[in-house]
């Protein structure tokens, strides 16, 4: 090797010795995993109670463009419990998200997340508002109590009721199988689901209230809510359930879905295809 080209090589490698190693590479969290796939603007997608990642495939796939973050929550659809086999599982999650974005170095990526993932994704806008670029919420309340008309005081006991019984008592699972679908995937007594996780995750989302922290959200919020028919409540009740649970977020941009469950995705996906292009778009 000649010496010009052994002073070059030199130069490459102290310039290679200079470069910051990957971000993420010493970022390893216990209570997500998350896979990437696309290229484009950063998107975070964060599925509901005992969802996995596979609830957004369809969605990936036709609004390309983008380079998805897709978080699956350790606990639900098939993925060991983890970090998540005890404490909080919501507000735990949306720390390891946030730390996920600061550390890979997203640029202020869009959060979308349905039901909890709705939740957790409000946590990250408003506990570290500076991360995320936009959020979209599926189908999800500052309070999940406000879904079925309970006071404040009242799922405090209720919660605890859950969290002690949900795990071990088939009966109860399946009465409160409707209740518990608000929250995320409606095979939630599935056994890939650890039943723990679940039941605390429904006992923190039950005593969680958001609505102090709306204001600190800075970026741009959507709100998707379904609509379903025949409905128990009248349109105009439900425009006012959240209108009134959205109001101290005022920019808040809330649109209904018609004829669409608790799962907008699989409910209506040609309308929420074309609603999150939108909203990525900024439009």
């Amino acid at each position: 090797m000649s010496r010009r080209a052994f002073l070059r090589s030199c130069l490459a490698l102290g310039a290679l010795a200079l470069l910051p190693a990957p971000a993420a590479a010493s970022f390893q969290p216990s209570r997500i995993s998350v896979t990437v796939s696309g290229h484009g603007p950063d998107v975070v997608l964060i599925p509901g109670l005992s969802s996995g990642r596979g609830v957004w495939s369809s969605t990936v796939a036709a609004v390309p463009g983008y380079r998805y973050h897709l978080v699956q929550i350790a606990g639900f659809a098939g993925d060991p419990a983890r970090g998540n086999a005890q404490g909080k599982v919501a507000a735990s999650v949306a720390e390891e998200i946030a730390r996920y974005i600061a550390e890979s170095r997203l640029d202020r990526p869009a959060l979308v997340g349905h039901s909890m993932g709705g939740t957790i994704a409000m946590m990250v806008a408003a506990r570290h508002p500076r991360l995320p670029g936009k959020v979209m919420v599926v189908d999800m309340v500052p309070a999940a109590t406000q879904l079925f008309g309970l006071p404040g005081a009242a799922p405090r006991p209720l919660a605890g009721f859950v969290r002690d019984e949900l795990a071990g008592a088939a009966v109860l699972r399946r009465e409160l199988k409707s209740v518990i679908g608000r929250f995320g995937s409606t095979d939630w007594l599935d056994s890939r689901n650890d039943a723990g996780v679940v039941s605390r995750s429904v006992e923190e989302l039950m005593v969680t209230d958001l609505t102090p922290e709306l204001p600190r959200i800075e970026a741009p919020l959507t709100v998707l809510y379904a609509c379903p028919e025949p409905v128990a409540l009248t349109k105009g009740a439900i425009d006012r359930l959240y209108l009134r649970a959205y109001a101290p977020q005022r920019g808040a941009r809330l649109i209904r879905i018609a004829r669409s469950g608790h799962n907008i995705m699989a409910d209506q996906p040609a309308v929420f295809q074309r609603m999150l292009r939108a909203f990525l778009a900024g439009r």
